[in-house]
């Protein structure tokens, strides 16, 4: 049988040298529900890349921003639902550029005229000069 796509995972000791914390700082993460590495059998943490990914903007947020822990918690959900939101926004716009293709070719098919009429000739109105006297 043919392997899934393997995925690396880093334990905690190798990710704490990496990024120069604590790995006490990565399992507050962890308690915090900042983070949340994967388990192995031997219930040994580790760490995915999407998991660095996000530590990444923890440690900015934290280090460079100077945010505390609830505001990191806030920003991080934040940035999940609004990444939720553009997936619908490109399924409702995917979805209405299908509809607007569907109408177009049904009115091409049926030879409706739904278009606006075009305005031939359209020029500014004439200025009056008058004479003077």
């Amino acid at each position: 049988m043919p392997k899934g796509k393997s995925r690396a995972a880093y334990m905690i000791s190798a990710v704490a040298e990496q990024y120069a914390i604590h790995p006490q700082t990565l399992r507050l993460y962890e308690r915090e529900g900042l983070l949340k590495p994967s388990r192995s059998e031997g219930n040994t943490r580790l760490y995915t890349d999407d998991d660095l990914e996000r530590l990444e903007v923890i440690l900015h947020l934290t280090r460079d921003l100077g945010v505390n822990l609830a505001g990191v918690e806030i920003i991080l959900n934040m940035r999940e639902k609004m990444g939720e939101m553009q997936i619908q926004i490109q399924e409702f716009v995917s979805t209405l550029n299908r509809e607007l293709a569907a109408r177009k070719a049904r009115a091409f098919a049926t030879d409706e005229r739904t278009t606006l009429i075009p305005v031939i000739n359209a020029r500014p109105p004439a200025t009056v000069t008058r004479r003077k006297a």
